[in-house]
């Protein structure tokens, strides 16, 4: 019986794997070069121009991919506004923003190229965009993604949370055929960004087991935190997730990690695991750069794999929507 069940589960596990291969065989760099050329180039524009507006905007379209991806792969439902089963508006979405940047983007496209480019590419391509304009490594996007038919505040429950344990991070990011390395390099996202106190203030006052604040911070970070978040302070200011620099992308958040001087719990939790340790040292540990393991050609490959997620294509699997923000 129990070979029976092992037998069972391995080609389970095989079926998956190769309907996933299958999937991500479909998407390609220069999907669009034949019917919308310039898609690049205008997602670019758009990116850079709203970026010069805001500076925060980089980080805010670097999340929206990572959020889209981790909730029924990466096929734009994190977009639609379909009132309160929105799957924008599950707790672990609270915060999002740039869906702005992505609506002006698909309403030019859709004058130059109508119906051709799916949201999901969108978003992908404007995410590739945020990392080149923080000073981050330029990579090619695949693409060819569809729209999904799906949007559903209930379906949002497995999102990694700053609060979850490194034991809960690194299953939720198994789940979707990501690794250890994956969630440290994925982790270095918050390279750009701000975070509120709101997210804090446990961290700083009321750590398990005994409450006070979390011993990982380093001693001399912890009055800089404590200062700007202050116990009856206002929840909602915002500070730099990688201290010192939070606009630039750069190896300086895995170094805070390493220091004690990670703002979330969930980066300083990655010091708790051996394994993803172990590769947040390797960043580190080696004088001779040739040598050296990569973090920007890591973050590139994490990237490009975290894109495959659950894609959609073909007609009957996906839509390109007209608009964004609801279904065609």
């Amino acid at each position: 019986m129990n070979n029976i069940l092992i037998t069972t589960s391995f080609a389970m596990i095989i079926s998956c794997y190769t309907l996933f291969w299958f999937t991500e065989a479909r998407l390609q760099v220069g999907f669009y070069n034949k019917t919308c050329p310039d898609v690049e180039s205008i997602v670019s524009g758009f990116v850079r121009d709203a970026t010069e507006f805001n500076p925060q905007v980089p980080a805010f379209l670097l999340r929206l991919h990572f959020h889209d991806c981790f909730v029924q792969g990466c096929d734009g439902s994190i977009l639609i506004d379909n009132g309160s089963i929105s799957e924008k508006l599950a707790v672990g979405h609270q915060g999002l923003k740039g869906f702005d940047v992505i609506e002006d983007v698909k309403a030019r496209l859709e004058f130059v190229c109508p119906g051709v480019v799916s949201c999901a590419d969108i978003v992908a391509i404007a995410a590739r965009e945020a990392v080149a304009f923080s000073f981050g490594p330029i990579y090619e996007v695949e693409s060819g993604r569809r729209d999904g038919f799906v949007s559903n505040i209930s379906l949002a429950g497995r999102m990694p949370d700053f609060r979850d344990s490194i034991e809960v991070l690194k299953h939720k990011f198994f789940e979707k055929g990501l690794n250890e390395k994956d969630l440290v390099v994925l982790s270095g996202a918050h390279t750009i960004g701000t975070t509120a106190c709101f997210f804090l203030m446990d961290r700083l006052y009321n750590s398990p087991p005994r409450g006070g604040p979390d011993p990982s911070i380093n001693p001399d970070f912890l009055p800089e935190l404590v200062e700007t978040c202050p116990p009856n302070g206002d929840i909602n200011f915002r500070l730099p997730i990688d201290h010192n620099s939070g606009d630039t992308f750069d190896i300086q958040i895995l170094e805070n990690i390493r220091r004690g001087f990670a703002v979330l719990q969930s980066d300083a939790k990655l010091m708790d695991d051996p394994v993803t340790r172990q590769i947040v040292d390797s960043y580190f540990g080696v004088v001779n750069q040739s040598v050296r393991p990569s973090f920007e050609a890591d973050f590139v490959k994490s990237m490009v794999k975290m894109g495959r997620i659950g894609v959609k294509t073909g007609p009957k699997r996906g839509e390109i929507r007209r608009v964004c923000n609801r279904f065609n």
